[in-house]
């Protein structure tokens, strides 16, 4: 995921975001900006994370969010399971636990 798209998931226009300095953020850098007086850009809650997003246009953009938020958010790696392996993990489980399960793809 770009941080174009991190913003466009979260919502957040990039030119609402304070600029960050153009060198990489320190760890004091960031830590002073964890002081409570900057909300997520997700919810508004006190930020409790920040890190440093570059946008086409707008450039280094400091972007900042609480810990539910930042979970919320941030991609999770590794290889996806094909849909259809996913599916039969699912009906298995069910089948297991004695539940009635439909479920509706977008997919063949």
């Amino acid at each position: 995921m770009t941080d174009a798209d991190l913003l466009r998931s979260l919502g957040v226009d990039p030119s609402h975001l304070a600029p960050a300095p153009p060198w990489a953020p320190r760890q004091a850098a960031g830590a002073e900006r964890l002081d409570g007086s900057h909300p997520c850009v997700r919810c508004g809650q006190p930020a409790r994370a920040t890190g440093v997003v570059t946008v086409p246009g707008y450039g280094r953009r400091w972007l900042d969010r609480c810990m539910p938020c930042l979970i919320a958010t941030t991609p999770r790696g590794g290889p996806r399971a094909p849909l259809a392996d996913t599916l039969a993990v699912l009906r298995e489980a069910a089948q297991e636990a004695g539940v009635d399960l439909t479920i509706r793809t977008d997919e063949p």
